[in-house]
């Protein structure tokens, strides 16, 4: 694999107004009645949002990586949010002025099971009105094309469900995904083209955002307990999540905090995450 290492350290600055408009539909979304004047948990995903121009755009809805932007001209053409690590510094008001910094942290190559992987390490530091607000540490990795034809595979044996002390089922479907896609203007075809999520990216369904299932396993401890005053959240996706099969939002308390998964109907954790 190429060498990618003289693009660690680059950075970009972007600016943006905490309006209020995105918190509205993130609250229709989670099915809420009151919007916040302050920044719920995760609402930062609503701004610094992609401008790239269509003419810009590539086959997977993603801007093409030419390596004239942050990104390097990464190969491998599939990608996804793995997980971050995300610090709330300080709250952030509705209309308040926004600067993101976002650096190139790491590019670590590996190889799975799956063939050739890329890892980025983006850090997004976010400030309000001056004042740090967000620190965000976000994976993202690249992958091989998906084969042709799939080897079948003998279905895995599962062990029985973790237990939960709050469970909350949801049923995804394709105007959840679509909503979501808007809200943060994400074209990847994955979300929202059934045929090219299936045969270019050998997805069964449309795929639920990792976002969206970060954010609903978020609004779900927060449901399940309303004082809860975020300063650390962390999630790292493990399967993907599709469109039409229910999975269940699951939450457990002890002494190091909350921890939190999403689970498909068979029981398996398809995202883990921690909150403190």
């Amino acid at each position: 694999m190429d060498d990618f290492s003289a693009w660690v350290g680059r950075s970009e600055t972007r600016e943006d107004i905490a309006t209020q408009a995105p918190l509205r539909g993130l609250a229709a979304l989670l099915d809420h009645d009151a919007v916040p004047d302050i920044l719920p948990p995760l609402g930062h995903w609503l701004y610094f949002l992609p401008d790239a121009r269509q003419s810009a755009i590539g086959e997977d809805g993603h801007p093409r990586r030419d390596g004239a932007g942050l990104l390097p001209p990464v190969p491998l053409p599939r990608r996804m949010w793995a997980g971050s690590r995300i610090e709330f510094l300080a709250p952030i008001k509705v209309g308040a002025a926004l600067t993101c910094v976002t650096t190139v942290d790491a590019i670590k190559p590996k190889r799975g099971a799956s063939g050739d992987l890329l890892f980025v390490t983006l850090r997004h530091d976010i400030a309000a009105n001056g004042v740090p607000a967000i620190r965000e540490e976000q994976d993202i990795v690249f992958r091989e094309p998906a084969p042709a034809s799939p080897a079948p595979q003998a279905p895995t044996p599962v062990a029985p469900a973790e237990p939960a002390d709050v469970v909350r089922s949801v049923s995804p479907d394709p105007v959840l995904l679509f909503r979501y896609s808007a809200l943060t203007f994400n074209a990847h075809r994955i979300h929202y083209d059934r045929d090219y999520a299936r045969d270019v990216e050998g997805y069964a369904g449309l795929v639920v955002h990792g976002p969206l299932i970060a954010t609903l396993l978020m609004d779900h401890a927060l449901r399940s307990a309303p004082d809860l005053a975020p300063r650390h959240f962390a999630f790292r996706a493990e399967a993907p999540l599709i469109d039409g099969a229910p999975f269940d939002l699951c939450l457990t308390r002890d002494d190091e905090g909350v921890r939190l998964w999403a689970r498909d109907a068979a029981g398996r954790p398809a995202m883990r995450a921690g909150l403190a």
